[in-house]
Protein backbone atom coordinates (compact mmCIF):
# COMPACT_ATOMS: atom_id res chain seq x y z
CA UNK A 1 0.00 0.00 0.00
CA UNK A 2 0.73 3.43 -0.57
CA UNK A 3 0.48 6.34 1.44
CA UNK A 4 -2.13 8.61 0.01
CA UNK A 5 -2.53 12.30 1.09
CA UNK A 6 -6.21 13.76 0.57
CA UNK A 7 -6.72 17.72 0.32
CA UNK A 8 -10.17 18.43 1.00
CA UNK A 9 -12.27 21.63 1.90
CA UNK A 10 -15.33 22.02 4.34
CA UNK A 11 -17.40 25.02 5.42
CA UNK A 12 -19.03 25.87 8.54
CA UNK A 13 -22.26 27.64 8.31
CA UNK A 14 -24.65 28.00 11.36
CA UNK A 15 -27.43 30.28 12.02
CA UNK A 16 -29.58 30.59 15.38
CA UNK A 17 -27.34 27.88 17.12
CA UNK A 18 -27.83 25.25 14.50
CA UNK A 19 -25.39 24.29 12.09
CA UNK A 20 -25.10 23.28 8.69
CA UNK A 21 -24.77 19.08 8.00
CA UNK A 22 -25.39 16.89 4.99
CA UNK A 23 -26.50 13.34 5.90
CA UNK A 24 -24.42 11.32 3.55
CA UNK A 25 -23.09 7.76 2.72
CA UNK A 26 -19.36 6.83 3.31
CA UNK A 27 -18.10 4.22 1.50
CA UNK A 28 -15.93 2.84 4.74
CA UNK A 29 -18.86 2.81 7.24
CA UNK A 30 -22.15 0.43 7.14
CA UNK A 31 -24.54 3.71 8.52
CA UNK A 32 -25.78 7.35 7.44
CA UNK A 33 -23.50 9.92 8.84
CA UNK A 34 -23.56 13.37 9.61
CA UNK A 35 -20.39 15.90 7.86
CA UNK A 36 -19.75 19.28 7.35
CA UNK A 37 -20.69 20.11 3.01
CA UNK A 38 -17.35 19.09 2.00
CA UNK A 39 -15.29 17.51 -0.39
CA UNK A 40 -12.07 17.79 -2.37
CA UNK A 41 -11.04 20.34 -4.82
CA UNK A 42 -11.38 20.09 -8.43
CA UNK A 43 -8.80 21.14 -10.53
CA UNK A 44 -8.11 24.70 -11.73
CA UNK A 45 -10.39 26.13 -8.68
CA UNK A 46 -8.82 27.44 -5.03
CA UNK A 47 -9.93 26.76 -2.18
CA UNK A 48 -12.74 28.73 -1.03
CA UNK A 49 -13.80 28.08 -4.68
CA UNK A 50 -14.04 24.66 -3.96
CA UNK A 51 -15.90 25.30 -0.54
CA UNK A 52 -18.43 26.73 -2.14
CA UNK A 53 -18.78 24.79 -4.65
CA UNK A 54 -18.70 21.71 -2.48
CA UNK A 55 -21.26 23.55 -0.21
CA UNK A 56 -23.81 23.89 -3.05
CA UNK A 57 -23.54 20.46 -4.88
CA UNK A 58 -24.29 19.33 -1.40
CA UNK A 59 -26.61 20.96 0.07
CA UNK A 60 -28.32 23.94 -2.01
CA UNK A 61 -27.06 26.36 0.00
CA UNK A 62 -25.23 29.18 -1.66
CA UNK A 63 -22.77 30.70 1.02
CA UNK A 64 -19.77 33.66 1.41
CA UNK A 65 -16.91 32.52 2.80
CA UNK A 66 -15.88 34.43 5.59
CA UNK A 67 -12.69 33.66 7.74
CA UNK A 68 -10.70 29.98 7.41
CA UNK A 69 -10.98 28.56 10.76
CA UNK A 70 -7.95 25.67 10.21
CA UNK A 71 -6.24 23.39 8.72
CA UNK A 72 -6.99 19.86 10.46
CA UNK A 73 -5.86 16.68 9.38
CA UNK A 74 -6.97 13.16 9.94
CA UNK A 75 -5.58 9.24 9.42
CA UNK A 76 -8.58 6.84 9.56
CA UNK A 77 -7.79 4.00 12.28
CA UNK A 78 -9.21 1.57 9.48
CA UNK A 79 -7.07 3.41 6.62
CA UNK A 80 -3.58 3.60 7.90
CA UNK A 81 -1.95 4.52 4.48
CA UNK A 82 -4.48 7.39 4.17
CA UNK A 83 -4.31 11.07 5.72
CA UNK A 84 -6.72 13.78 5.02
CA UNK A 85 -5.90 17.77 5.16
CA UNK A 86 -8.88 19.79 5.56
CA UNK A 87 -8.97 23.04 4.64
CA UNK A 88 -12.10 24.41 6.74
CA UNK A 89 -13.67 27.77 6.21
CA UNK A 90 -16.26 29.76 8.08
CA UNK A 91 -19.45 30.76 5.82
CA UNK A 92 -22.49 32.60 5.98
CA UNK A 93 -25.76 31.45 4.39
CA UNK A 94 -26.97 33.69 1.41
CA UNK A 95 -29.93 31.75 -0.03
CA UNK A 96 -31.04 27.94 -0.83
CA UNK A 97 -32.57 26.25 -3.28
CA UNK A 98 -34.77 23.65 -2.18
CA UNK A 99 -35.19 22.30 -5.65
CA UNK A 100 -31.39 21.59 -6.39
CA UNK A 101 -30.45 18.04 -6.62
CA UNK A 102 -28.02 16.79 -4.07
CA UNK A 103 -24.93 15.01 -5.10
CA UNK A 104 -24.92 11.53 -5.00
CA UNK A 105 -24.61 9.60 -1.50
CA UNK A 106 -26.00 12.50 0.07
CA UNK A 107 -29.65 11.99 1.75
CA UNK A 108 -30.17 15.21 2.63
CA UNK A 109 -28.64 18.54 4.14
CA UNK A 110 -30.21 19.72 7.91
CA UNK A 111 -29.77 22.30 10.26
CA UNK A 112 -28.57 20.27 13.74
CA UNK A 113 -27.64 21.90 17.15
CA UNK A 114 -23.99 20.71 18.33
CA UNK A 115 -25.71 18.72 21.29
CA UNK A 116 -28.16 17.07 18.51
CA UNK A 117 -25.08 15.69 16.73
CA UNK A 118 -23.78 14.44 19.28
CA UNK A 119 -26.87 12.54 20.05
CA UNK A 120 -27.13 10.69 17.26
CA UNK A 121 -23.13 9.67 17.33
CA UNK A 122 -23.04 9.75 14.01
CA UNK A 123 -20.24 12.07 13.69
CA UNK A 124 -18.28 10.94 10.15
CA UNK A 125 -15.18 11.57 12.07
CA UNK A 126 -13.66 13.67 14.57
CA UNK A 127 -13.26 16.71 12.68
CA UNK A 128 -17.00 17.38 12.25
CA UNK A 129 -17.63 18.08 16.34
CA UNK A 130 -13.79 19.12 16.61
CA UNK A 131 -14.52 21.98 13.65
CA UNK A 132 -18.08 23.30 15.09
CA UNK A 133 -16.41 23.23 19.05
CA UNK A 134 -13.62 25.80 17.13
CA UNK A 135 -16.27 28.10 15.52
CA UNK A 136 -18.04 28.03 18.69
CA UNK A 137 -14.75 29.19 20.25
CA UNK A 138 -14.85 32.26 17.97
CA UNK A 139 -11.68 30.54 16.13
CA UNK A 140 -11.18 32.56 12.45
CA UNK A 141 -7.76 33.27 11.12
CA UNK A 142 -8.25 36.26 7.98
CA UNK A 143 -8.48 34.69 4.26
CA UNK A 144 -5.12 36.67 3.06
CA UNK A 145 -3.22 33.83 5.34
CA UNK A 146 -3.73 31.61 2.08
CA UNK A 147 -1.92 32.54 -0.91
CA UNK A 148 -3.15 30.80 -4.38
CA UNK A 149 -0.77 31.76 -7.34
CA UNK A 150 -2.92 32.81 -10.10
CA UNK A 151 -3.06 29.54 -12.90
CA UNK A 152 -1.47 30.07 -16.06
CA UNK A 153 -4.06 30.40 -18.54
CA UNK A 154 -2.03 30.25 -21.98
CA UNK A 155 -3.51 33.27 -24.48
CA UNK A 156 -5.02 31.59 -27.62
CA UNK A 157 -3.96 34.32 -29.66
CA UNK A 158 -0.82 33.63 -28.86
CA UNK A 159 -0.70 29.90 -29.69
CA UNK A 160 -1.70 30.43 -33.07
CA UNK A 161 1.00 33.00 -34.28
Amino acid sequence: MVWSPHVTVATVVEQNGRFLLVEEEALTISHLVFNQPAGHIEAGETLMEGAVRETLEETGWTVRITGLLGLYTYTPPNDPECTYYRVCFLATAVSHDAQRPLDTGIHRAVWLTPEELEETGRARSPLVTRCIRDAQQGKCFPLELIYEHPHFTPDPDRLNA
